[in-house]
């Protein structure tokens, strides 16, 4: 099935280029020239992915981030002028799944939107369904976390990430490992992934888990005791 994909700038001749690199390998595309334009398009209908500029007039990106992940866990990739380890480590506080800085190689953003899709894409009906360890259960099919069967709206990268540590729960995976479990082919800094680590924490420390990620310093992660 076509995927849609919501890419906003305030650029023109980037919103362009962007277009001709995600139509040639087969997406389908929407652009959205601000951020009010952009949440006013994603409440309208559905997108599969958003490629989201950061500064723009009307809205900036991580407003629209902000007013996107009250009702929804679409993925997000951060477009930025600024190659700011704060811009990054905002971006993904407060939801993004991946960023890419100004100027870009639309391959190399083209391969980031696909690893994200890839995250999110059905399993084969052969696969498991879900993963568990004590009150932590994942369902694989839905992308949905549950804590005491209550769910917990994660993004695709917070769930690839916590699943990568629930395949082998008692295992500490340094973030080589969690790179390469939840970004495949992708390379991300190692303080990407801590900042993903801390959303994932702080959501399930909302519903009353203080442990579902241990700090092994040093080395690594490791699951809690997800009691």
């Amino acid at each position: 099935m076509q995927k849609n994909i919501l890419i906003v700038d305030d650029d023109q001749h980037i919103r362009e280029v962007l277009q001709f690199a995600l139509e040639k390998v087969g997406f389908k595309v929407e652009p959205a020239t601000n951020g009010k334009e952009a949440v006013e398009k994603f409440a309208a209908r559905s997108y599969d992915c958003i490629v989201l500029d950061i500064t723009m007039p009307e809205m900036d990106g991580l407003e629209v981030c902000k007013q996107i992940r009250k009702t929804s866990e679409t993925p997000i990739l951060f477009l930025s002028s600024r190659d700011e380890e704060i811009d990054r480590i905002i971006g993904f506080e407060i939801g993004g799944d991946d960023y890419v800085t100004k100027p870009f190689s639309p391959r190399e953003l083209v391969a980031r939107l696909q690893a994200i899709l890839k995250r999110t894409a059905p399993k084969p009906q052969t696969a498991a369904r879900t993963m568990n360890k004590g009150s932590l259960k994942l369902d694989t099919d839905s992308y949905t976390a549950y804590w005491h069967e209550k769910s917990i709206a994660l993004t695709a990268t917070e769930f690839a990430l916590l699943a990568t540590l629930l395949k082998h729960p008692d295992k500490v995976y340094n973030r080589d490992e969690l790179m390469d479990g939840a970004y495949q082919d992708i390379t991300v800094s190692d303080r990407t992934i801590d900042s993903h680590i801390r959303r994932i924490r702080q959501k399930f420390a909302d519903s009353n888990s203080d442990n579902i990620i241990e700090t092994m310093h040093g080395i690594g992660y490791k699951l809690g005791t997800c009691q």
